[in-house]
């Protein structure tokens, strides 16, 4: 599809002064008007803070700073580039390690140097041409709108657009598969196989299978491919997945380094492999894999204090208290003024202090760390949290560990993975008894909110009804019953009472929120086709 360059915003990311000057007059002769150059990535995510850009070629070889990756995972996360940009990554390199890096974070299209104009010009059109096509489907995913997603995704299917149709039957694949349609979803991937084995659909029947609780089949599958494909790091990343399900954390460690020995420049994946030997006593691995982690964190926007606190916890394990010192420098060095940083070093203090004997530093190091708990408390990842509920029970502070674990629960309940962690700790630290007791007590106090809720609701009272469920919302965003019961009032007050789009926005915010916390679609399918219903009527 023709481009009109003229009306495009362009950002060239580019360390060599010569290749600046090539592809401005390159892009110059195509009619480009409005072209900002930068030849280092911090200037890079400074200039779009600044711009929305339309199209942004990137040098994945920038010397200094970040790379042309850390550009792309900087610009997505921070939600930088408008939804209909064209990212394209430029390099000499060919690397594997470099292409399954680049791969992870998914650019538009790449472009090897060195290269000529009607390359660069084809990369742009064929980008372009594909986002514009795919702009009605994208745009609803970026608001959240994921059935709506779906439905334009079928209204594209029925053009019959034979070049596009696998793309097509792959999105509304994936999105059946993040409404929690799974049934679905496998008639879509079955489909697609009748006609032809592609790698990326047996995927899908894998992850099918993984979510209907069927771990083995997923499993199987997930292997298969990997002996098929072994560059496949999807494949590698949802066998991890379908291991801890099943509490094999050491199967799950074990492919997740073989993943991890195929792209070693994957933050993300190096961060899980980090966690998950720490969490099976592999030090080892953990070891290596948290030094990693700070390697590639150095220019990322996934840098984290955890990761230092995490080698040098691996470090005392090892009884090198003078090596987790050395860390816990690195750590108040690189991160001066983040309280879940200064949080971390105050609780390594102390466990350093206590390793080495010194009780009197011990005791300042864990005031400090009480002090900084209370002032920043809920600000801080529910892990550390975790972490620090262990700390002050460790320290004789009972009564403030439960406090923690109480709000911990509450807010986590529905996630089995984390509540899981926090049964491990207990019944490592305080007792095999205590977490499930503190779950069930979540639990009465979850069926009392419900109960009070809907008896309103059955009553008659609406808006008290509602006020009960925004109120318990307040305090577990996400609860899945309490979403579930929420969307139901406010479906029933549009119904009963003259719709208004105020109305209509909420249910259809809670619904894409329930979608986001993972309720299934048997749950919220016929929601989201009942909020349609009154839509459509709305509009007649």
């Amino acid at each position: 599809m023709a481009i009109n360059l003229a009306s495009k915003k362009i950002l060239l990311i580019e360390n060599q002064a010569i290749m600046r000057e090539t592809v401005k007059h390159i892009l110059g002769l195509f009619g480009a008007r409005f072209i900002v150059e930068t030849e280092s990535g911090i200037n890079a995510i400074a200039a779009m803070r600044i711009d929305r850009f339309d199209i942004v070629l990137c040098d994945y070889n920038l010397p200094k700073g970040k790379n042309g990756q850390q550009v792309l995972e900087e610009a997505r996360h921070l939600k930088l580039l408008p939804i209909n940009a064209i990212f394209i990554m430029v390099t000499f390199e060919q690397r594997m390690e470099m292409v399954l890096s680049a791969v992870d974070n998914r650019p538009d299209d790449y472009l090897i140097k060195p290269f000529n104009r009607q390359q660069l010009l084809t990369r742009i059109e064929r980008c372009h041409g594909r986002k514009t096509y795919l702009s009605t489907i994208e745009n609803e995913i970026d608001s959240g709108n994921l059935y709506q997603a779906i439905r334009n995704c079928e209204k594209l299917l029925q053009l019959d657009d034979k070049k596009m149709r696998m793309q097509l039957l792959k999105m509304q694949a994936e999105l059946t598969l993040k409404v929690g349609d799974f049934k679905k979803a496998e008639e879509i991937y079955q489909e697609i196989l009748h006609e032809r084995e592609l790698p990326w659909a047996r995927l899908g029947l894998g992850v099918v299978a993984f979510f209907l609780g069927y771990y083995d089949q997923a499993i199987k599958t997930f292997q298969d491919l990997i002996e098929q494909y072994p560059m496949m790091l999807e494949a590698y990343d949802w066998l991890v997945k379908a291991h801890e399900s099943i509490g094999n954390d050491e199967h799950a460690v074990s492919s997740l380094n073989s993943a991890v020995t195929i792209s070693p420049m994957s933050i993300l994946r190096q961060k899980k492999l980090a966690s998950l030997a720490d969490k099976t006593e592999n030090l080892p691995v953990a070891k290596k894999a948290y030094t990693a982690t700070i390697k590639l964190g150095k220019n990322s926007i996934h840098r984290s204090s955890g990761d230092y606190s995490g080698l040098a916890n691996v470090y005392l394990k090892n009884n090198a208290a003078n090596e987790a010192l050395k860390i816990l420098y690195e750590l108040n060095q690189q991160f001066h003024n983040d309280p879940e940083a200064k949080l971390r070093a105050a609780l390594l203090e102390t466990q350093i202090h206590q390793a080495k004997g010194n009780k009197a530093l011990a005791q300042q190091a864990y005031d400090k760390a009480f002090k900084l708990n209370e002032q920043f408390n809920k600000q801080l990842s529910r892990e550390l949290r975790l972490e620090m509920a262990k700390t002050f029970y460790l320290n004789g502070n009972g009564e403030i560990c439960d406090e923690i674990l109480t709000d911990l629960i509450k807010t986590n309940i529905d996630d089995k993975l984390f509540i899981k962690d926090i049964v491990t700790m207990c019944n490592a630290i305080i007792g095999e008894e205590h977490a499930e007791a503190l779950i069930q007590h979540i639990k009465k106090e979850l069926v009392d909110i419900n109960n009070k809720g809907v008896s309103l609701f059955q009553e008659g009272n609406i808006k008290e009804a509602l006020a009960v469920f925004e109120k318990a919302i307040a305090k577990m965003p996400d609860n899945h019953t309490i979403i579930l019961n929420m969307i139901k009032i406010i479906i029933h007050d549009i119904k009963t009472s003259k719709p208004s789009p105020e109305k209509i926005i909420s249910a259809q915010s809670y619904i894409n929120k329930a979608i986001q916390v993972g309720i299934p679609h048997h749950q919220i399918g016929s929601l989201q086709t009942e909020l349609d219903t009154i839509q459509y009527k709305t509009t007649q």
